[in-house]
């Protein structure tokens, strides 16, 4: 029997992401090959002609999965009755610009999102937050969209945990899909902490750790560990534009698991509603390490912390801390 079709919500989406992600969410990517959508696309009024663009060519490209497209400025229109919400569009930081400056524009446009989504959206309505400081910015939608259960918004830490799959992978000349449980712990930034313990690598003897694998722990530490901090920063090097491929893609990961569940013995990387687990302060949205099963994402357990991952791990839970007390200055 046909499915009914998912309302999914695109913000910024006439942009170089947007442009990259709607596509693949109506060729199925996200969602399934069985799963009907409806695209809602929200930009501001200055792109509203690219917007139109690039509805006109999700139409020509004639996609069977793709039951209509809303392309629309007006963010009541775009947050109703949707389903999943992908939050693209945010305020990005320009040269000269200090921090504080950023978080308070970003603030401003989380707040008014939130509150469409709170007033507007479908029960149950479950929320990613790509656009940066994507911690932050799903902190402040919790905050003013009460009513959506707090699992039931995140944000994006899927790319920084493929990027340290893509590196293991290459450093070792295997396939990427035989390299698995990499965790990426804390914040969407440049302090995340890329761990490896954990993982490991698909052989013709069984599952091996990465570590005795790789066997170099001195890369492992350093090198390593900064390549997938930086990737973000080295693709801007290269393609004087940022990550726009990789970054919907991950985002097609993340819903995807999360609605339709990982593999058995397959953990993710998300960024969640902190419930105190390895010793990280309740409330914030932190990354941990999630596998999901009935479209609930449940934070893995037990898993063995070394020293040196604990003080890596407290280092990005205190930039998130200090980056939430900047958020909510900017609300005052």
């Amino acid at each position: 029997m046909a499915k009914n079709p998912m309302r999914v919500l695109v913000t910024g989406a006439a942009g170089q992401i947007g442009y990259a992600l709607v596509p693949m969410i109506a060729r199925g990517v996200m969602l399934g090959p069985d799963q009907p959508v409806i695209l809602h696309m929200l930009d501001i009024e200055p792109a509203a002609e690219a917007l139109n663009g690039v509805k006109m060519e999700l139409v020509d490209a004639a996609f069977p999965l793709l039951k209509g497209v809303v392309a629309t400025s007006d963010v009541v229109e775009a947050c109703k009755d949707v389903n999943i919400a992908v939050m693209v569009g945010g305020f990005p930081r320009k040269e000269g610009m200090e921090r504080k400056d950023v978080m308070s524009k970003n603030v401003s446009i989380y707040k008014a999102q939130a509150s469409a989504l709170e007033k507007h959206a479908a029960p149950n309505c479950k929320v990613l937050v790509v656009a940066n400081p994507a911690n932050t910015n799903a902190l402040i939608l919790k905050e003013f969209a009460p009513s959506i259960p707090e699992k039931n918004i995140t944000c994006l830490t899927r790319l920084d945990h493929n990027r340290a799959l893509g590196q293991i992978s290459e450093r070792l000349k295997v396939h990427v899909s035989d390299v698995k449980n990499a965790i990426i712990w804390g914040n969407h930034s440049s302090t995340q902490y890329p761990d490896v313990n954990h993982a490991t690598v698909a052989s013709n003897s069984g599952e091996k750790p990465v570590r005795e694998i790789v066997a170099d722990d001195n890369w492992l530490n350093s090198e390593f560990i900064t390549t997938v901090q930086q990737r973000g920063a080295a693709i801007i090097k290269a393609r004087k534009l940022s990550s726009a491929l990789s970054a919907a893609s991950s985002a097609c990961d993340h819903i995807r698991d999360w609605v339709l569940g990982t593999p058995k013995g397959t953990w993710v990387s998300m960024g969640v509603h902190s419930d105190g687990s390895y010793g990280i302060q309740k409330g914030l949205i932190y990354s941990f390490p999630v596998t999901c099963e009935n479209g609930e994402w449940s934070i893995v357990q037990g898993l063995k912390i070394d020293e040196f991952s604990r003080a890596k791990m407290d280092a990005t839970a205190k930039e998130l801390v200090e980056e939430k007390s900047l958020a909510y200055s900017c609300l005052n």
